[in-house]
């Protein structure tokens, strides 16, 4: 169940056709998202240059990345659209892209002390980043 809607995790990646829909989003996906959506996701998602660098290289390798023209491969988007779906999540639940980027940033107990972006590198542990994130709106015990 998707809490938060297509138009903010499009926000996330600055896409200028905006889906209004989870369907028109999967769609975008399986065609390919454009390279700028993924460095818009990473922007949001880190505090510093470094960071960016390390997040960028992990989603898609450097020079991978440079070899691209305009699209990323329906994997390399999927892994976009998790990333900008976690960040979308985050933000909504903190009200304030600061404090959800240091979240994100920030080793989480509950996570085995490791950061909410690590975690949210796989489908299921972008799962695990959105429950804890919706307990803590919610005001649930984790």
């Amino acid at each position: 169940m998707l809490l938060v809607s297509p138009e903010q995790i499009a926000a996330v990646m600055a896409l200028t056709r905006i889906p209004h829909s989870v369907a028109e989003l999967d769609a975008q996906v399986r065609e390919g998202l454009p390279k700028s959506a993924l460095k818009e996701g990473v922007e949001h998602a880190t505090r510093s240059a470094e960071e960016r660098r390390a997040l960028l290289a992990r989603i898609v390798p450097e020079a991978t990345f440079k070899r691209r023209r305009d699209k990323l491969s329906p994997d390399e988007s999927e892994k976009t659209e998790r990333l900008a779906r976690i960040v979308a999540t985050a933000r909504y639940v903190w009200d304030d892209e600061g404090d959800a980027r240091e979240f994100l940033n920030t080793a989480h107990p509950l996570l085995e002390g490791r950061t909410p972006l690590e975690v949210a590198l796989t489908e299921l542990g972008a799962r695990r980043v959105e429950e804890l994130l919706w307990k803590l709106f919610y005001g649930l015990p984790a």
